[in-house]
């Protein structure tokens, strides 16, 4: 059986936000899901328009999927948080409370070869490392059978745009 990141094509298992659920079950937002709108900024591009999985988004190709990865990863890490680092992208990603951080940081920085506190550079002066990064977390989430990585550079390209 295909991984859920990759059946759902989204190799980071973006979760969707609680506003999204909302409008998806037909209830008015709250107060705190309007929160969340401004918060997640979800529209992403090529979300499937009917969205199945109760937790995760779902997108029309993996290149979509990849999109928002990287978007996520490379704009709202690095540029908005200052996050620059395998650990402090993993810490963020998958909190302690939710995850075996600690192993996700390992795995992550053997696949990649990259120290875990160690700069992984501007994402415009580095894109190897921040696809690297991209890669070994989707490993992480899915196995390695099922990575179109074509798809992934198409994805990368997408983010840039």
């Amino acid at each position: 059986m295909m991984p859920r990141g990759i059946r759902n094509n989204n190799p980071l298992n973006i979760r969707r936000s609680e506003s999204h659920q909302a409008r998806l079950n037909g209830r008015v937002s709250t107060d705190e899901d309007k929160v969340n709108i401004r918060r997640s900024k979800d529209q992403w591009k090529g979300l499937r328009a009917v969205q199945t999985d109760a937790q995760f988004c779902q997108f029309e190709t993996l290149e979509y999927g990849w999109r928002a990865a990287f978007k996520l990863l490379t704009h709202t890490y690095y540029h908005t948080y200052g996050l620059n680092t395998i650990r402090a992208i993993i810490s963020r990603w998958a909190p302690a409370n939710e995850n075996n951080t600690r192993a996700y940081i390992a795995n992550v920085s053997r696949l990649t070869g990259i120290d875990p506190d160690e700069p992984l550079g501007a994402p415009s002066e580095k894109p190897a490392r921040w696809m690297m990064l991209g890669i070994a977390m989707a490993i992480q989430e899915n196995g390695t059978g099922s990575l179109d990585y074509f798809a992934m550079f198409r994805g990368w390209m997408m983010a840039r745009e």
